[in-house]
C-alpha cells in the first residue's frame, strides 16, 4: 500500500509537468498570435495590407510550413482583432495568454465591454472551462446574471465577514437538468443531486455538496434543508430553499430558522456564518427588496429557469442599472 503511494505520487508529478508543458506551449503560441496580429494591424493601418495580402500571407506559410495549422486567412484576422482588442489593456492582454486560443477567440469575438471581457477570462481561469462549458455560460449569459447579482447582496454584505461579490446570481438557468415544464420541487431537489457535476458548472465550482434533505435536529422535532453545499472561498455553509412559487415574504421565515440550527449546532469555529438562498420560480424585485431590507440573516432570494435566458433582455437590464448608476457617462 506504501509502494502504491508512492508510484501514485510520480503519477502526480508527470502530470503536474505535462500541465505545466501544455501551459507554456499555450502561452507561447497566444504571444505569437499577439505578435502576428501587431504586425498585420500596422500594416492594415499603413494601407500596405488588405484581404489578398493576407490570403497571399496564409498561402505562403502553407507552403513554408506544410505541417503547421492554424494560420488559415481567418485565423490571422482573428490575430488582428486579438491584438486590437487588448492592446490599450496590459492588465487583460496578460491574463488573455493563460487560456487557449479557442477560448480566446469566443470571448473577444462574443464579448461587447472590456469588463465582460475580463470575467469570463478571469471564469475560464478559475473554473478551468472546456470550450464549450465557456459558450455555455456566455450563452446563458452568465456575466449579466451575476452583475445583476451583485447589485442584490447588500443585505448579505452587512452581516457577513467575508468579500462575496461575483460568487451568486440573480438568476439560475438549470437547462442543463432538463426539467419538464411542469415539476415540482422534489424533482428539481432530485435532479440537482444527481447531477451535481452538471449544477456546479452553472452554481460554480467552488461549491461542494453536502446533501439534499439535510437532516437537522432542533428540540425533539426534524427537520430538513432542500440542499446544503459548501463554498471553500467563503469558508461557509449554504443552505438552498426550493420553491416551485413566486417569491413571498413567509419564505423567509423558514430559510432563517434552518440557517440558525447550521449555525448553533453544524458549524465549526473556524467557519463563516452560514448563508441561505430561496430558489423560487419567479420573484417581485420590489417584494424581495422590502422583504430582505431588515432580515440580519445572510439571505439572498433568486429566480430559477429550465431554460437559456433572453440574453438581450438581460444585457438591457444591466446596461439600465449602469445607466442609473453612471448617468453622466451616458448624456
Amino acid at each position: 500500500m506504501e509502494r502504491q503511494a508512492q508510484f501514485t505520487h510520480i503519477t502526480q508529478l508527470i502530470a503536474e509537468a505535462k500541465e505545466r508543458a501544455f501551459q507554456a506551449v499555450n502561452k507561447e503560441l497566444v504571444t505569437l498570435y499577439w505578435h502576428i496580429g501587431e504586425y498585420v494591424s500596422g500594416q492594415v493601418q499603413a494601407k500596405a495590407w488588405g484581404k489578398s495580402v493576407v490570403q497571399e500571407l496564409a498561402d505562403f506559410i502553407q507552403r513554408s510550413e506544410p505541417n503547421i495549422k492554424g494560420f488559415s486567412p481567418q485565423n490571422i484576422w482573428r490575430m488582428k482583432q486579438f491584438y486590437e482588442t487588448y492592446k490599450d489593456n496590459e492588465k487583460l492582454s496578460t491574463v488573455s495568454r493563460e487560456i487557449a486560443w479557442s477560448h480566446n477567440s469566443l470571448i473577444f469575438s462574443t464579448c461587447k465591454s472590456e469588463q465582460e471581457r475580463e470575467f469570463y477570462l478571469r471564469l475560464t481561469i478559475k473554473e478551468r472551462l472546456s470550450y464549450r462549458e465557456l459558450e455555455r455560460q456566455i450563452n446563458a449569459s452568465y456575466f449579466e446574471r451575476v452583475m445583476l447579482g451583485n447589485t442584490k447582496l447588500a443585505p448579505l454584505s452587512r452581516v457577513l465577514p467575508q468579500e462575496i461579490t461575483n460568487t451568486f446570481k440573480d438568476t439560475y438557468v438549470l437547462e442543463l437538468l432538463h426539467l419538464p415544464e411542469q415539476h415540482h420541487e422534489k424533482d428539481v431537489r432530485k435532479a440537482i443531486a444527481q447531477n451535481i457535476t452538471k449544477f456546479l458548472l452553472e452554481f460554480g465550482r467552488d461549491f461542494a455538496f453536502m446533501g439534499e434533505e439535510y437532516p437537522l435536529q432542533v428540540g425533539n422535532q426534524d427537520f430538513a434543508i432542500d440542499l446544503v453545499f459548501y463554498n471553500r472561498t467563503l469558508n461557509c455553509m449554504v443552505a438552498i430553499e426550493l420553491k416551485r412559487e413566486i417569491f413571498k415574504p413567509a419564505h423567509l421565515g423558514q430559510l432563517n430558522f434552518y440557517l440558525e440550527a447550521l449555525d448553533r449546532d453544524i458549524r465549526k469555529p473556524h467557519e463563516n456564518p452560514s448563508i441561505g438562498i430561496l430558489l423560487c420560480k419567479g420573484k417581485d424585485d420590489a417584494v424581495v427588496e422590502y422583504a430582505l431590507s431588515r432580515t440580519l440573516s445572510p439571505t439572498l432570494v433568486a429566480d430559477y429557469q429550465t431554460k437559456l435566458p433572453n440574453k438581450a433582455l438581460l444585457k438591457a437590464k444591466w446596461e439600465e442599472i449602469l445607466d442609473s448608476l453612471n448617468p453622466e457617462e451616458h448624456e
